[in-house]
């Protein structure tokens, strides 16, 4: 049996299904904050509530042999906590060791961790994608809560002989994509012209469903046991380059003017929005040699199918 923490959210969400439509006789359990949804027969929900350092997850984890750990507090763009790293760690930190603890000791064989590329930091240089061998650098409180989550889950694997599978996903793609990403289907759908047509950056982006593929193939492929993971589409794009492909995903003709990457960053620096352009301009490339070669894992889905299907969702 597996617990799904996050199953209502973008990623869980996902998963769930896939694990349901590969063995339409698995159980699985999900831990969820309230009531509300109706779950297939095959799903078992228990109300959790939020992620807390002191939840007891002893009926959750009850004949539970694997775990895919997706709950989070996840990156916000205007975060107005008094204090945004302590109340990342209460969740992402101290919520995580806690079930992770727990599970160990109620025999849970493997635990699949949904980290971020954040924890390796927030760019790259052209052609120097990022690799799981690298130092890390998180640069803002999200990555941070999630590395020191990594790390805590490394010791507590190490201490109990709990197989720990670390995957760090960049950006998220697919149906039901929100935020920033979902900002920029509506503006190419709707014809907008954007300022975009002059940026030459590399960015790794990954589609939701190769990412769930990757994180089923971590729950039993026996190479992955303790190991960390990049994922990403195989195919980096520059932000023209993926507006161009969210035009063809929604059938209609990208208009995109060429502004200088120079000149969009001055206009950024004026009106405070320096980090919106830095992502839009700045580059983020990371390597998948490493489940490539270890997993013999391959993304099913190209750039353009995952971008269709984010359009369609």
């Amino acid at each position: 049996m597996i617990l799904l923490t996050g199953a209502t959210g973008f990623v869980g969400q996902a998963v769930l299904r896939r694990l349901l439509s590969d063995d339409v006789s698995q159980k699985v359990v999900v831990s969820i904050r309230k009531n509300g949804t109706v779950w297939p027969a095959q799903v078992k929900p228990l109300v959790m509530g939020d992620l807390q350092p002191d939840t007891d997850w002893s009926d959750a984890l009850d004949g539970v042999s694997l775990v895919v750990h997706s709950a989070a507090r996840v990156h916000i763009m205007q975060d107005r906590s008094v204090d945004p790293l302590a109340a990342f760690r209460l969740v992402n930190v101290a919520g995580t060791l806690n079930l992770a603890r727990q599970a160990a000791a109620s025999g849970v064989k493997r635990f699949v961790f949904v980290s971020s590329v954040k924890v390796n930091g927030e760019s790259t240089a052209i052609g120097q994608a990022f690799s799981e061998n690298d130092m890390t650098s998180p640069q803002d409180a999200y990555g941070q809560s999630k590395h020191e989550a990594e790390q805590g889950l490394r010791q507590v694997g190490a201490e109990t002989g709990m197989e720990l599978v670390i995957i760090r996903p960049p950006l998220v793609y697919g149906s039901g994509v929100k935020a920033n990403f979902a900002a920029l289907m509506r503006a190419v759908q709707r014809g907008w012209f954007l300022p975009l047509g002059a940026i030459n950056n590399q960015r790794s982006l990954v589609a939701l469903d190769n990412l769930v593929d990757l994180i089923v193939n971590c729950l039993h492929h026996p190479k992955a046991a303790n190991q960390t993971f990049l994922v990403s589409d195989g195919q980096d794009l520059s932000t023209t380059e993926l507006v161009r492909g969210i035009a063809q995903a929604a059938m209609v003709s990208p208009r995109l003017l060429p502004v200088p990457v120079n000149v969009l960053r001055a206009l950024a620096s004026l009106v405070g929005k320096d980090d919106a352009v830095e992502r839009l301009c700045g580059n983020l490339q990371v390597d998948i040699a490493k489940a490539r070669d270890l997993l013999g894992w391959v993304p099913p889905v190209t750039v353009q199918e995952g971008l269709k299907r984010a359009m369609n969702g």
